[in-house]
């Protein structure tokens, strides 16, 4: 049974008594996280901002707690306020996850989307990590017959190609995740959190010229289903523009349901039954017994030394995302990138870092195919997290061995959020819809949108029992200097990997603060033409020396900065936390609406 906002306001105050947290800094006793209750001027000014796409990193400091995120810095301050009122770093990051998905309308992320999160306790010195990534589903047993498929090649493959399925549908945790996470650490009503999502779905939000390409590129798609019309497709059937404004009064009504009910009024509840209707009538096999039958995954960080007296904790297998990383950096050692010059200056070093980052997607391949690529070399879990695996795999690769076939030269979207109260609890999560923009499904249940990942992921599928989870590629973790927690940070697109490689080197190899770690220039995921599958590095525009991409020998693309975001850019945000003095420093994405805030 959920608590009502007046009984759990009781037993926040009598918490804050305890931390020392003064009962001021609840507002009078009344925990109400609505723009309503923000300084005059506030809202509106965060709100033009949603428009406006940033060229440098957004950096705040302060001391008492920072919050810090990739895209719709709107939902940042969100966060900041559940921290103002006395919240920890728990509510803060749910608060601004709540808020991401109504700004952005479903699209990139979702309530039925997924989550991961990292978060470490400051007063026990723990780690925790929560996996609420995709179940898949229990009747679907010939997964490799799921209508779909994605890749770069054209804007009409981006979209998707084949018969739109319920089949593609997948059972989201995110909601599970917001639900287990604030039963375990939070501090907030439950209710509360959804404040400012709430607002933002009933009032209503000017619809940018982003929002409005993300319409464009969906038209047809969500025409096809009644419900999606009725959500996404003004009443005299003409589309929504740059300007107008655009309501969720359905969404709305559902988030109060859920912070009224719980989690359980989606799994298996109303909505869920709901879901399970839509669904099936499209074809697909879910039932009620999937949505029941999640749960997230508790589970202790997957731990590693770095370099220079650093460490890193993030997310363990199933998630796959976390032991990439970690080989990624311990590869970065065994080539010498730390000693050498920066890969913007150095093509040897560029060579190196982006044949480095291609390893991540081996773990998805058979043992068949690693062992003809890598003869001798273990990719189990266990292995690819060690320096002894990363020291024999890079005598491979340096001896003309490279799991990608490069080009020469001749003569889905997501979303991250990091947030450091000021007890030094930090928390730092990607959530992610994990398809392109609503899916061509463009299926809709009471304003909540529900995505299509099973499209383009049969073989992933089938390599697991049907109703098991997924395996996700997200990278979010927390790094250490000499075991005391000094950074938390997430990143997410079809980058990430790219993105959270370069960013951890610049932190931890080449003494940049956060801010400077974004705003160094970065390699995205490179392209693959998917005839030949030769690969080509993508970069954007006017970041790098064209002599240093010309001596790679590889065959490069510029990718102008208003694309970087279907051009394979990653994004990385952070929040450095100094032990001695307590003081924050927060950088967001270098590319976007994004912003950090602290106080």
């Amino acid at each position: 049974m959920m608590m009502t906002r007046r009984t759990a306001t009781t037993g926040l105050l009598a918490a804050a008594a305890a931390t020392g947290i003064t009962p001021g800094a609840f507002a009078l006793g009344t925990v109400d996280l609505s723009p309503t209750r923000w300084p005059k001027g506030e809202y509106d000014s965060f709100m033009k901002a949603q428009g406006v796409d940033r060229t440098r990193a957004g950096a705040a400091r302060g001391t008492q707690g920072a919050v810090t995120v990739a895209c719709n810095g709107l939902a940042a301050r969100a966060g900041l306020e559940a921290l103002k009122q006395g919240g920890n770093a728990i509510d803060a990051v749910m608060t601004g996850a709540l808020a991401q998905i109504a700004l952005t309308m479903g699209a990139p992320v979702s309530y039925f989307g997924i989550m991961s999160l990292v978060y470490h306790e400051a007063k026990t010195g723990k780690t925790y990590t929560l996996n609420a990534e995709w179940n898949t589903v229990r009747g679907e047993t010939d997964p490799m017959s799921i209508p779909g498929k994605i890749d770069f090649s054209s804007i009409e493959a981006l979209q998707g190609m084949g018969p739109p399925s319920g089949r593609t549908a997948l059972v989201g945790g995110f909601m599970k995740g917001v639900e287990a996470a604030h039963r375990r650490f939070g501090r907030l009503p439950f209710a509360s959190l959804f404040d400012p999502a709430i607002y933002i779905a009933e009032q209503g939000m000017p619809v940018t010229p982003f929002l409005e390409g993300i319409f464009e590129f969906r038209d047809k798609d969500i025409r096809r289903l009644p419900e999606t019309r009725a959500t996404l497709v003004k009443p005299d059937g003409s589309a929504y523009r740059a300007g107008d404004l655009f309501r969720q009064p359905a969404l709305a009504q559902t988030l109060r349901a859920v912070a009224r009910d719980g989690a359980d009024h989606m799994y298996g509840g109303p909505w869920g039954q709901r879901l399970v209707a839509a669904v099936q009538a499209d074809g697909g096999k879910m039932t009620l017994d999937d949505l029941k039958a999640y749960d997230v995954i508790w589970a202790d960080p997957l731990e590693a030394p770095l370099r220079n007296g650093y460490s890193v904790r993030t997310s363990p297998p199933p998630n796959f995302g976390g032991v990439s990383l970690i080989e990624a950096q311990n590869l970065a050692e065994a080539a010498g990138l730390c000693g050498g010059e920066h890969w913007t200056k150095s093509a040897a070093s560029l060579k190196k870092a982006v044949d480095i980052t291609q390893l991540f997607g081996i773990s998805m391949f058979p043992k068949e195919t690693q062992a003809a690529i890598y003869p001798g070399i273990d990719f189990s879990d266990a292995s690819r997290v060690t320096k002894a695996h990363a020291e024999a795999l890079w005598k491979q690769i340096e001896s003309g061995k490279t799991f990608t076939k490069w080009k020469r030269t001749t003569p889905m979207h997501s979303d991250d959020i990091v947030a450091i109260d000021s007890e030094g609890n930090i928390a730092a999560i990607t959530h992610s819809i994990n398809c392109v923009n609503w899916g061509k499904t463009g299926l809709f249940v009471d304003g909540i949108s529900i995505g299509d990942p099973a499209s383009f992921q049969q073989a992933a599928i089938a390599r697991v029992t049907p109703g098991e989870r997924l395996p996700a590629p997200t990278e979010t973790g927390i790094v250490f200097k000499d075991n005391v927690p000094v950074l938390g940070f997430a990143s997410m697109s079809a980058g990430l990997h790219q993105r959270t490689f370069q960013c951890l080197l610049n932190y931890t190899c080449f003494g940049m603060d956060v801010e400077e770690a974004v705003n160094t220039p970065d390699f995205y995921l490179p392209s693959i033409d998917p005839a030949t599958g030769e690969t080509t590095l993508t970069v954007p525009e006017g970041r790098f020396d064209e002599k240093v991409l010309q001596e790679t020998g590889l065959a490069w693309r510029v990718i102008p900065l208003d694309d970087a975001r279907l051009g394979g850019e990653g994004k990385w945000v952070a929040i450095s936390r100094d032990p001695r003095t307590g003081a924050l420093h927060a950088a967001s994405h270098n590319r976007n609406n994004s912003a950090a805030v602290a106080y």
